[in-house]
């Protein structure tokens, strides 16, 4: 559960469009874009390296600080990133109050899957959902919601209704409707190559019989007629 801040400095920035976003990633920087609260809309460039190590290394909230001004607490409202290169394209911040409960998407990450008694089995094990919708105080919200299956089965199915929320977090998602995982038999691979191959060579026995009588039929027309 987050804790701690991290700091960002940013720098505010007038020019906007493609072709200064492109100079931006170019020479190392990451524009973004500042809003909500009680502040103006505020476009902004970071460091793409210090984005990346703080985004890492903090909770949900972040001290965004904006050309040398006092820090604001923000969080990470979406992050595009680079389809090919997965590198972080733009960001967007949401400027938010540490005492007033926010929504969030926190990721839900499964343990255990190497020593659930069916996956052992050769069971195939599918995560149905890996983003929940909560809501939580800024510094609340965990970095990811952890929920173990070391215990299950095959053939059973998981919903959302066994996650244990951490303390301070609630969840907007329907809990009793809302699937986590299944885990199906093994899928059995049928052979089916000799039954062709059988096939192949009867059929082929087959049609040369008729082929067989026409030439005696031939020869025997070709006797009498001699």
């Amino acid at each position: 559960m987050a804790t701690t801040t991290t700091k960002l400095d940013v720098t505010s920035r007038t020019q906007t469009g493609s072709r200064a976003a492109r100079r931006m990633r170019g020479s190392g920087r990451v524009p973004g874009v500042l809003y909500g609260g009680e502040g103006d809309s505020l476009c902004f460039d970071v460091d793409a390296r210090e984005l990346r190590v703080a985004l890492a290394s903090s909770g949900a909230v972040l001290d965004l600080s904006v050309d040398g001004a006092k820090a604001t607490p923000v969080v990470l409202k979406e992050a595009q990133r680079d389809p090919v290169r997965g590198h972080t394209v733009h960001v967007d911040m949401l400027r938010v109050r540490l005492d007033e409960a926010i929504h969030a998407t926190v990721p839900l990450e499964l343990a255990g899957t190497d020593d659930a008694p069916g996956v052992k089995e050769g069971g195939v094990l599918e995560q149905i959902t890996r983003e929940l919708n909560v809501e939580a105080l800024p510094t609340a919200i965990p970095e990811s919601i952890v929920h173990d299956i070391g215990e299950m089965q095959i053939g059973e199915t998981i919903s959302l209704a066994v996650v244990v929320m951490p303390e301070g977090v609630t969840l907007l998602d329907d809990a009793e409707e809302t699937v986590v995982a299944t885990l199906s038999p093994p899928r059995l691979q049928v052979e089916e190559e000799p039954e062709v191959e059988e096939e192949t060579e009867l059929v082929g026995e087959e049609e040369g019989e008729p082929a067989a009588e026409g030439e005696a039929e031939g020869e025997a027309d070709a006797g009498e007629e001699g």
